[in-house]
């Protein structure tokens, strides 16, 4: 039976490539077979062409997109079930340059294989190591067992240490210590994930806020089976990289549509919030510098009051114009 891709395609891309048949197409595209265009069976996410399926017979041993697939979406089809022969004459007729001879691999008979090398394992371990010697030795195992209780007084003298050894059980309590230590890494990988992404650092004297560079600006993740929220970089946010949660070890596969939107969202951002911190720059600086101007016109006008109270009230000792009677 032909291969299909389930609803629960997430859109990764990886088994495109892998189909020795190129019937794997991307959701939304055209197919083509023997240079006739036919319309998308698919648009939201990857579709397999039963015509151009041959469930990877005279290429591997297995189905090359299932193998490869994070999540296990490529399946047989029920509704679609082909024989082996049927399938290799489909792939003669993709590849009639190709050649297919009487051991062409298949995943039909891989199977077959597998069930007849454990028939074949089970007979040889039975008759060999496990039967001819107890009938033969029976006579010869009596002789060997006695010197066997007289090899007995040996383990006598362990239970001699058999008090040290319980001594030696007392020092239990430290290693209790280092085991009550070791899960305190557990909650530190946890804390940094639920932590929210520091998008702004701390304050600094010169400038009230420090914008962060793109590649170390951290894109919040929802897992789509535990809900969880955890982030990454964005330095490692790119297309086909498989992420996993850090709760359930969900796999989350970074697409080409999903990269390119956060990529512009974040680069528009940035651009938007960097123009306007630069534009708050100059104007605080030319308000700085409004407000220096000001507080000097003020300071000069503060001392020459000074000065002029300096020149009214002169102090004692100081020469004064005499007063005459006649003026």
């Amino acid at each position: 039976m032909a291969t299909i891709i389930t609803s629960e395609c997430i859109n990764c891309g990886a088994c495109e490539p892998e189909c020795p048949n190129t019937a794997i197409y991307q959701g939304g595209v055209e197919w083509e077979l023997t240079g006739v265009t036919h319309p998308p069976i698919a648009t939201e996410i990857f579709y397999i062409v039963a015509e151009k399926c041959t469930e990877c017979v005279g290429f591997f041993d297995h189905e090359a997109c299932a193998a490869v697939c994070p999540v296990d979406c490529c399946i047989p089809d029920p509704k679609n079930p082909e024989t082996e022969g049927a399938l290799l004459e489909r792939a003669k007729q993709l590849h009639p340059e190709g050649t297919f001879g009487g051991d062409f691999p298949s995943r039909f008979r891989k199977g077959g294989a597998a069930a007849a090398a454990p028939a074949a394992e089970a007979p040889q371990a039975v008759p060999v190591p496990t039967t001819p010697p107890p009938p033969a030795p029976t006579p010869a195992s009596a002789a060997t067992a006695a010197p066997k209780p007289a090899s007995t007084p040996a383990p006598a003298q362990p239970t001699e240490p058999a008090p040290s050894t319980a001594k030696a059980a007392a020092p239990p309590p430290p290693p209790s210590a280092a085991q009550v230590a070791e899960p305190a890494p557990a909650p530190v990988k946890t804390a940094p994930v639920q932590t929210p992404p520091p998008a702004i650092v701390q304050p600094t004297a010169e400038t009230p806020f420090n914008i962060p560079e793109i590649g170390g600006w951290e894109i919040p993740i929802e897992c789509f089976r535990c809900h969880g929220t955890y982030a990454v970089a964005y330095k490692h946010f790119r297309s086909g990289v498989v992420l996993y949660c850090p709760s359930c070890q969900g796999s989350y596969v970074v697409t080409t549509s999903m990269h390119g939107r956060v990529s512009r969202a974040l680069h528009q951002f940035h651009g938007r919030w960097r123009e306007q911190f630069d534009r708050f720059q100059t104007e605080r600086r030319k308000e700085l510098e409004a407000f220096e101007e000001r507080q000097r016109a003020q300071l000069e006008a503060f001392n020459e009051s000074l000065k002029q109270a300096s020149r009214e009230f002169r102090p004692p000792g100081a020469s004064r114009k005499r007063a005459w009677i006649f003026g």
